[in-house]
């Protein structure tokens, strides 16, 4: 007999009169089976991205308040968190991390949880986690994270320079890394200079954490052996001059990522929230965010990270290009959107992984609820 498909619970955003966007995300985690797991008395860590100060398109702080709000009303002990970055920016240490979770409306006092860097001050606060992957022995994750007793993943859908989409499982395996687990993960997938398009004006070498980058002659190069390949001088470039080579190295971060949140879930009480809004071309760990490149679409939630991530994959998809984004810039070659935006990337290569690695399944029953 076949086995059941995972069921991936969806609800769009129309409300009507005397009804909100909050109590239909608690409607859909409820009807999703939230319930199921014994939350009494313990802690629940739910994993979200707070969004680097000058983007707008991470999730309203409300989102995260009405998971914790459900969460204690089943007797949990609720916390957001996230590990701290590779890059220069506002989220790279848990003081300006904090910092820039409240200005972005992270606090105690909006969302009625504590707020926990998952990774310690200096994003060296890890716990090594066994797994014998394929490409990864042993993941290097953020101690908070695994001292919780439960993992909720709260994840703003968009896409990404690398992988293609950020979705759960980025959310859990890349954003659970320390910056150890971070290096580990992006040490493959090193960008490269198309020299004919750089102007040499020094952003990338600017916003480099590294100092990977140096501008000689009037143009940007940069040194593999103190790349990282975190990915900020793609997005950081104004002129699409840097870009990831089309290798293998890709297709390795995105198994890295995929073997990074089996650390994370393996053996673990585990719940998965999507949000398919503000869909973004990249990802929220720029100070900036570009027109979303479809319409949005709506809410998901599942106990399958895989069928989540690929329930959200279609649902884009099958939406239209939205006018003025640069997905409508691109030329429609691949019949995918994430790839018409970032052709280097190949986001498949994560779920098909996952699936080995006994994460879920990429088949889903799709369940709408009002």
């Amino acid at each position: 007999m076949a086995k059941p498909k995972p069921k991936v619970f969806f609800t769009d955003m129309r409300t009507v009169s005397g009804d909100s966007l909050q109590k239909k995300l608690a409607r859909l985690i409820k009807a999703a089976g939230i319930s199921e797991i014994d939350f009494n008395q313990k802690f629940a860590a739910i994993k979200i991205h707070f969004g680097e100060p000058g983007n707008l398109s991470y999730l309203r702080p409300n989102y995260a308040k009405t998971v914790a709000d459900v969460i204690k009303e089943l007797g949990g002990k609720p916390f957001l968190t996230d590990c701290n970055t590779l890059y220069v920016g506002r989220r790279k240490n848990a003081l300006d991390h904090l910092d820039a979770a409240y200005e972005n409306g992270f606090s105690p006092f909006s969302t009625g949880c504590q707020v926990i860097i998952g990774d310690g001050l200096k994003g060296t606060d890890e716990t090594l986690v066994p797994i014998d992957g394929r490409y990864v022995k042993e993941a290097k994750i953020g101690t908070a994270v695994m001292d919780a007793d439960i993992i909720i993943s709260l994840t703003h859908f968009k896409g990404h320079e690398l992988t293609g989409f950020g979705g759960a499982l980025k959310n859990i395996g890349m954003g659970c890394g320390s910056r150890a687990g971070k290096m580990e993960q992006h040490s493959s997938g090193q960008p490269v200079v198309t020299r004919q398009d750089c102007t040499g004006c020094g952003k990338c070498q600017k916003n480099c954490a590294h100092q990977a980058i140096t501008v000689k002659n009037g143009k940007a190069a940069i040194d593999a052996a103190k790349c990282v390949g975190c990915g900020r001088c793609i997005g950081i470039c104004p002129f699409d001059a840097v870009s990831a080579e089309f290798d293998e190295a890709i297709d390795i971060l995105n198994c890295k990522m995929a073997e990074y949140a089996l650390a994370v879930l393996k053996e673990r009480p585990q719940f998965h929230i999507s949000l398919t809004i503000d869909i973004s071309p990249y990802c929220d760990c720029y100070s900036e965010n570009d027109v979303p490149i479809v319409p949005d679409v709506g809410m998901f939630a599942s106990f399958d990270p895989v069928a989540l991530d690929r329930a959200c994959a279609d649902a884009v998809n099958a939406q239209p290009v939205a006018l003025g984004s640069v997905l409508g810039e691109r030329p429609q070659t691949y019949g995918d959107h994430f790839t018409n935006v970032h052709p280097a990337t190949n986001w498949r290569a994560c779920l098909e992984y996952a699936e080995q690695l006994g994460l879920g399944t990429q088949e889903y029953e799709l369940v709408t609820i009002p």
